[in-house]
């Protein structure tokens, strides 16, 4: 079934026959590089589609989603397979923008390597930077495409330094090198072909494309020789052959076969990081990347794979990528078409995925972002080579493809599909942690329904987003990764038909008494022959804090009769956790029962609950309550370079600084421990990736209550009311 919008599709994607035909790489850079654009092009030079669509008109393969079409990038992950050289090249496109890091994560668990799109424009951004760190930390083979070479104010070798500099370090610049070297046209701006140092070959794009190869000139020779022997240098310092760099130092020519083997094999196995120059939209260097991306990537074969348990958690032999072993697949994305209803993206790990199979898919561990643990049986009934949203029917998925599986009841992001009779479970990627929240709630009654089942929709296909209902404020709460991914979450629930609105976020607040105090209740009404009859005087005192609330007798001589003290309790906590004043619940207090009086017709259990209640009113009339707020304990990682901004923030935030230290693997981070109270914290996750320039990640876990000061408790009653 092909989705509407996909009357480009020249050839229909097909389902690989082994693992070794078979790459799956990852598009990774920041929003705005041109990776989108670049997925386009690749697909329009293989004869995947008939002609590259755009994003600024909204026409292309990848960003279909009306969000991503509203905001001009990428906001989901999306599969684009090609064929080059009878290899399955399937191309996942992943965000740039920091809101969408969940996508980006999952992009990187389908993979084999990463392919980093840099804009010869505009550079890269810090988090960049940190993601190739992360992908060297797990062995992910990685390349750079450099692209927008068309723009008048593109600087190739100003890029090419960046990468190395960034990318490689004072210890791995060597790694990192360019392959081909753009070549100027008579204009002196336009690029009309690049120059081969390996083979010293031009390939010549003055006709278009595919590129026409011809030996290079002396001038071209002489004025490239020296990246060619920074090139040839750096692959054959990561050769097996440990003669070749003393033949190579000695002036024995070496053969371009040898030098593009090993260059391979560096390449494959993530030693080397080749540089290519490209321009989507004049098509150069296009079938040059193809070529790279088929030659020196790995395939799956070559790559490791991700460890799996029994259901129970008990280990497992570790996976091998045969297309006849055991059925294991990830669900890498998930989301809910009108008409198929989910549509899975999925990983196949070993064995293969055929239509009318049994499986079972289990989901664990996932239980705090909204997502139970749930383990089900069902029949896979097609599958699917997915093209954007584009799905073609295919008679199976072996070990290492990517495939689509749609109409499932219970398939979420990130589940694994395995054997029914054997289940599995894959484990799961880094999922990060949402801490932008948003309150909604439905514009009308008539909304509510529409809005619980499209947040059910949402949670499936979304990890990165948590729903909190929470108790004390009556507020529901999303859990988001910035304002773009809040954006993007409320343009998908109103899309569903639930108009929603936003409210201010309220923070969990406690009351509590700051010194003794008495209180009185006393109830007594007649009414239609019923008579209510109880009198209840109580002693307040403070406790220390997380203490709980805690209810003594000292009651003597019956004032109370026994049977009444635990409605007299009952109603105690019952107006306590209601709360006072602001309506949040009191804490850290004991409350005794001190005197009373009670009627031998009148009295009753509710009778001494209700005095009970209007007791702890009245003592809150007389006494001091103080208004407490949680703090939470924050673990801020950042740039070195932005530590004294971090720092200074923090303090402005009310927030004590416990500590700094730096990372011992990543020594460019720094490490700060604060305790912040939660308050200053709700949009934390906006303000600290404003001032970090997208590089700061921070954690948070509730410490404790502490008292709120007095200027800022008004403030917050008035903010932050209770449901009480």
């Amino acid at each position: 079934m092909a989705s509407k919008g996909h009357d480009r599709v020249a050839a229909a994607p097909t389902a690989a026959s082994t693992p070794a035909a078979v790459r799956n790489i990852v598009l990774v850079g920041h929003s705005g590089a041109g990776k989108t654009t670049l997925v386009e092009a690749l697909l329009a030079a293989a004869g995947a589609i008939t002609r590259p669509g755009s994003v600024a008109e909204g026409t292309t393969v990848c960003d279909t989603d009306p969000a991503a079409i509203k905001q001009q990038r990428s906001v989901a992950l999306a599969c684009a397979p090609l064929t080059h050289r009878d290899v399955k090249i399937n191309l996942l496109d992943a965000p740039g923008y920091a809101d969408f890091v969940g996508e980006l994560r999952a992009g990187l668990r389908a993979a084999d390597a990463a392919l980093f799109v840099v804009s010869a424009v505009d550079g890269m951004d810090t988090a960049t930077a940190i993601l190739w760190e992360e992908c060297a930390a797990v062995g992910l083979p990685r390349a750079v495409a450099i692209t927008r070479l068309d723009h008048p104010r593109a600087d190739f070798d100003e890029m090419v330094a960046l990468c190395q500099r960034v990318f490689g370090g004072e210890d791995a610049a060597g790694s990192v090198l360019p392959l081909l070297l753009p070549m100027h046209g008579d204009d002196g701006e336009s690029i009309v072909g690049l120059m081969s140092l390996v083979d010293q070959r031009v390939l010549d794009y003055s006709a278009g494309t595919p590129a026409t190869a011809r030996p290079a000139e002396p001038q071209h020779l002489s004025a490239t020789s020296e990246f060619r022997d920074e090139l040839l240098e750096g692959i054959i310092a990561e050769s097996e052959d440990e003669t070749l760099m003393d033949r190579y130092l000695a002036g024995e020519p070496i053969d371009p076969a040898v030098v593009v083997a090993d260059l391979e094999k560096a390449v494959a196995r993530g030693h080397f990081y080749p540089v290519i120059p490209v321009s989507p939209t004049t098509g150069v260097g296009l079938d040059a990347l193809l070529d790279l991306l088929v030659r020196a990537f790995p395939s799956p074969l070559e790559h490791g794979l991700p460890p799996v348990t029994g259901l129970d958690g008990s280990p497992r032999p570790p996976m091998t990528c045969d297309p006849d072993g055991p059925l294991v697949a990830e669900v890498v994305k998930t989301t809910v078409d009108p008409y198929l209803g989910r549509v899975s993206l999925v990983r196949v790990f070993s064995g293969t995925l055929r239509p009318e199979l049994n499986v079972h898919i289990a989901g664990h561990g996932l239980a705090d972002r909204g997502h139970p643990d749930h383990d089900a049986d069902e029949r896979i009934t097609h599958v699917y080579a997915p093209l954007g949203t584009a799905l073609r029917e295919i008679p199976g998925c072996v070990a290492g493809d990517i495939c689509a599986i749609a109409k499932s009841a219970t398939a979420e992001t990130g589940d694994t599909i395995s054997g029914r009779d054997e289940p599995l479970l894959v484990s799961p990627w880094d999922m990060p942690e949402p801490l932008l929240p948003v309150a909604v709630a439905a514009h009308t009654r008539a909304d509510e329904d529409a809005l619980a089942r499209n947040l059910a929709k949402l949670t499936a296909g979304d990890p990165t987003l948590r729903l909190d209902r929470d108790a004390d404020t009556g507020q529901l709460v999303l859990w988001c990764m910035g304002e773009a991914h809040a954006e993007v979450v409320l343009d998908r629930l109103r899309a569903g038909g639930a108009e929603v609105d936003t409210e201010p976020v309220r923070v969990r607040l406690r009351e509590t008494f700051a010194a003794a105090a008495k209180g009185h209740g006393r109830l007594v009404k007649q009414s239609g022959g019923h008579g209510q009859y109880a009198v209840v005087d109580l002693e307040i005192t403070p406790l220390p804090r997380g203490a709980g609330v805690e209810f003594l007798d000292s009651s003597v001589g019956g004032a109370v009769p026994r049977h009444y003290v635990p409605a007299v309790e009952k109603g105690v906590r019952t107006q306590l956790q209601r709360g006072l004043f602001a309506g949040h619940p009191v804490v850290d207090v004991r409350v005794t029962l001190v005197d009373g009086k009670a009627h031998s017709v009148d009295s009753s259990d509710m009778a001494f609950q209700n005095a009970a209640q209007l007791a702890v009113r009245d003592a809150a009339e007389s006494g001091q309550l103080m208004l407490l707020e949680p703090v939470d304990e924050v673990t801020v990682r950042a740039p070195q370079a932005h530590l004294g901004a971090v720092m200074s923030d923090l303090t402005g935030r009310r927030g004590r600084v416990l500590g700094t230290e730096t990372d011992p693997e990543q020594p460019e981070i720094a490490v700060v421990r604060a305790e912040t109270p939660a308050i200053e914290l709700l949009r934390y996750a906006v303000e600290l990736r404003s001032a970090t320039s997208g590089a700061g990640r921070f954690r948070r876990s509730f410490l404790r209550y502490e008292p709120m000061p007095d200027q800022l408790a008004e403030i917050a009653r008035r903010e932050h009311p209770g449901r009480g």
